[in-house]
């Protein structure tokens, strides 16, 4: 490669900031089903492009089965290994609303603060960097219908609740680059 385009490349880089780097994007999907045959991902309120990210964070119904990750739902997977859930489209990051169990999960813009910080686990745990005893949890009991799809999309809060073996199918999830 020509020398003065090796350095034309970093620089490029901070000149173009984000526009620059193209991520890897993924969702984060529960590995337990429960009782959606699609699987739940994390996944704003209000539907895809709709999406109101500033309402926080929920499981839905996966969007990948239509062909293509949802821009609602699709997440920087390079970031992820590093502690950062970053909503690609929307450019912010799941946010800790609190540190105790029942804590929401927001969208704030990125910033790098430990309310943001989580390490995900081997074991698919989604640990807070803040509450180191708390995992993210997709909620108990039968799911909510959403307004749409075919069958109907259906919800699940999600939150912070205390890791637990008891709740591994609520607290273990995998990260995807398509359907399967």
């Amino acid at each position: 490669m020509n020398t003065k385009f090796k350095l034309w490349l970093p620089l490029a880089g901070l000149l173009l900031g984000p526009a620059a780097y193209a991520a890897t994007m993924v969702e984060v999907t529960l590995v337990d089903k429960l009782d959606e045959p699609r699987g739940f991902c994390f996944d704003t309120l209000g539907f895809q492009a709709e999406a109101r990210p500033e309402e926080g964070l929920q499981t839905h119904s996966c969007y990948s089965y239509q062909g293509q990750l949802a821009v609602d739902q699709a997440f920087d997977g390079d970031l992820i290994p590093e502690g950062t859930f970053r909503l690609i489209e929307y450019d912010v990051c799941m946010t800790l609303t609190g540190t105790s169990a029942g804590s929401s999960l927001a969208l704030e813009p990125c910033d790098g603060s430990e309310f943001q910080q989580f390490e995900h686990r081997a074991n698919g745990r989604i640990v807070a960097t803040a509450a180191p005893g708390n995992c993210v949890t997709a909620g108990e009991g039968p799911s909510r219908h959403g307004g749409g799809g075919e069958p109907v999309h259906l919800i699940r809060d999600l939150t912070l609740q205390v890791c637990d073996g008891s709740r591994n199918a609520r607290q273990q999830w995998r990260l995807r680059e398509t359907a399967d």
